[in-house]
C-alpha cells in the first residue's frame, strides 16, 4: 500500500512539474471575464497615472503585471495601430486594421469602430492562445482611453 502511495505521489509531482514547465497553465485554467475586466480597468488606471510611455512599456514587458496565464492586455489606437501588446511585442507599431481571424472577421477594424462609438464593450472572434498555441474562440473586453482602446480577453 505504501508503495502505491509513493508511486502516486511521484507521478503527481512529475505532472505538477510538467505543468509549470509548460507555462504553469493547466487545461481549463483560463482567465475569467471578471478577471479580464479587472485587468483592463487596472491597465487604464496605470496608463492614466504613469503616462502612455511607461504604461505601454509595462503592458508590453515580458514581466508585466498585466499578464496572467492566458490573459494579457493590448492597446490599439483608434486608427488600428498597436501601441502595446502583452503577448507579442513585435506587433507594437503595426497598423492591423486588415487583420482577419480564421473565419475572415476583421476583428481589429471592428474593435476600433466599436471603440469610437462605445466607452466599453465585449467583442468575440478567434485568435491563437499564446499558452496552448491553438486558435480558440476569444472574448475581448475593451475600454476606450483617450484616442486608444485598452483590451484584455479570455479564451473560451
Amino acid at each position: 500500500m505504501k508503495r502505491n502511495v509513493r508511486k502516486h505521489l511521484a507521478v503527481t509531482a512529475v505532472a505538477v512539474a510538467a505543468g509549470f514547465a509548460c507555462g504553469g497553465v493547466w487545461a481549463g485554467d483560463h482567465a475569467s471575464k471578471s478577471e479580464a475586466e479587472a485587468m483592463v480597468k487596472k491597465g487604464v488606471a496605470f496608463i492614466k497615472a504613469s503616462g502612455k510611455d511607461k504604461g505601454y512599456a509595462e503592458i508590453s514587458s515580458k514581466q508585466s503585471q498585466f499578464r496572467d496565464r492566458d490573459l494579457y492586455l493590448v492597446v490599439y489606437g483608434l486608427e488600428g495601430k498597436v501601441w502595446a501588446h502583452g503577448a507579442n511585442e513585435k506587433m507594437v507599431g503595426k497598423v492591423l486594421l486588415d487583420l482577419k481571424d480564421v473565419d475572415g472577421k476583421e476583428f481589429v477594424k471592428e474593435r476600433v469602430q466599436l471603440a469610437k462609438s462605445k466607452p466599453s464593450f465585449w467583442q468575440d472572434y478567434k485568435f491563437t492562445n499564446p499558452v496552448t498555441k491553438q486558435v480558440e474562440p476569444k472574448s475581448m473586453y475593451c475600454e476606450r482611453l483617450y484616442d486608444t482602446v485598452v483590451c484584455g480577453g479570455v479564451y473560451k
